[in-house]
């Protein structure tokens, strides 16, 4: 199933609402960089590779709709970069998810 992702500039993350649960990714914006912080997914919603989508589909808008490097902080992210490794052009120089 697709959902449309959302950025929620005013909150700073990107959501996917679902039957009125929202599974999201917090960011920061600094210095031509966006840092993903935290990505939660309600219990709800578990066991349904939401937290997959989620993160697919937030790195897909950073690559085509934004001139940002990534910082992924939240260990989620930089598990799915590790696995998912086309990934990596994005990320930030500084950055290393091995």
């Amino acid at each position: 199933m697709e959902y449309q992702l959302i950025n929620n500039k005013e909150k700073k993350r990107y959501e996917f609402n679902i039957d009125g649960e929202i599974a999201h990714v917090d960011y920061m914006l600094a210095r031509g960089n966006i840092y993903l912080t935290h990505t939660e997914v309600p219990s709800s919603l578990g066991g349904q590779g939401i937290g997959s989508k989620l993160i697919k589909s937030v790195l897909t808008d950073v690559k085509e709709n934004t001139a940002f490097k990534l910082f992924p902080l939240c260990p989620f992210v930089a598990a799915y970069i590790k696995k998912h490794t086309e990934w990596k052009a994005i990320l930030s120089e500084l950055v290393n998810v091995e």
